[in-house]
């Protein structure tokens, strides 16, 4: 509200060149509009984080400087209202509407972005992310905030132009360990995917600095991690080449193949400390060799050859290069009984 600064149920009706809002009496909506928002001026902003409780607003200020707060429902409403009101508002200019809708639809991540840079701007105490408590099963947290509020924090600071690249940025921001999943969510995510699709976008999964997560993570999570998937029998371990998800480039990870339970995970070799940075149960994959004559789709980048592909029960495709055609097979033959 203008006068009185409360918040009231509104039906919304877009147009092209206005916003019109209607008052709402015994569940239906009024036949004349309670008001209009003129949009030919406007700039919107989304995801508005002005009122710190509040993360689904959108934010528009007319030509004549009078701002509008709008709170949606869920995040996915209200990116669809911010896009088709952007759309409204350069509705005289196809040509932004052409890059509007273009935006939305690439991943366009910078290529020299300093993740020191936006780690510094998160920790600021006055604009950066708001560090909360949180009660999960209960386990409480401090100094936590969850995937989605990232994800908007990351967009209303120009870091990113879409969820699709916040949620990019932040999955770099967990492989370089700047970020951890704390709670069940979050860690569950990071078990059972690729690293590059390890980060939630969701107001129920839980992260952290890594500074401070030796502190909130308790040892019963550990050893509850330990235990469900590191505990099985080692078939099999060795040097391989891993394709990204996102970035599509290769990286050398140290594979270890476990039974009983049956997973397989892969760490990080230039890393001292002895945790997976990804891995996935093997119950319901599919494996299988590629041939080098011709590469496939979803390949890219230095592909010297002996490839051989996994699909999880998840569909998460993973490519994976060997040294020889006979180590490709000896990994295949192992996993292939653990499917």
């Amino acid at each position: 509200g203008h006068i009185v600064r409360n918040w009231k149920v509104r039906w919304f009706v877009l147009l092209q060149d206005k916003l019109l809002y209607y008052k709402i009496e015994g569940g239906k909506k009024e036949p004349h509009p309670k008001g209009r928002i003129l949009l030919d001026g406007c700039t919107i902003t989304c995801p508005c984080l002005e009122y710190e409780n509040r993360p689904l607003l959108i934010k528009l200020k007319t030509k004549t400087n009078t701002d509008y707060f709008l709170e949606c429902c869920s995040r996915e409403e209200r990116d669809s209202w911010a896009l088709d009101i952007t759309g409204a508002i350069h509705a005289g200019h196809p040509v932004q509407v052409q890059e509007l809708h273009k935006m939305k639809n690439s991943f366009k991540l910078l290529e020299n972005i300093s993740l020191h840079h936006i780690v510094e701007k998160m920790c600021d105490n006055s604009t950066g992310i708001k560090l909360t408590r949180n009660l999960e099963q209960g386990n409480r947290y401090k100094e936590t905030f969850t995937g989605s509020a990232l994800v908007d924090w990351l967009i209303s600071h120009s870091f990113a132009v879409s969820r699709f690249e916040a949620v990019t940025l932040a999955s770099m921001l967990m492989e370089e360990n700047f970020l951890k999943p704390v709670g069940a969510r979050s860690t569950e995510a990071m078990r059972y995917s690729d690293l590059s699709e390890q980060f939630l976008d969701d107001s129920t999964a839980l992260y952290m600095f890594a500074e401070n997560s030796n502190k909130n993570i308790s040892s019963k999570e550990q050893l509850q991690f330990n235990i469900a998937e590191l505990s099985g029998t080692i078939v099999k371990q060795g040097f391989l080449v891993k394709q990204g998800h996102k970035r599509k480039n290769w990286k050398v990870r140290k594979f270890v193949l476990r039974a009983d339970p049956a997973f397989l995970h892969y760490y990080d070799p230039t890393k001292e400390e002895n945790r997976p940075v990804g891995g996935f149960s093997l119950r319901g994959c599919l494996v299988s060799a590629l041939e080098d004559n011709g590469v496939p789709a979803g390949v890219k980048g230095n592909v010297q050859g002996n490839l051989f592909k996994i699909i999880t029960k998840n569909d998460i495709h993973y490519y994976i290069q060997a040294s020889s055609k006979a180590e490709r097979t000896q990994w295949i033959e192992a996993i292939k009984p653990l499917t």
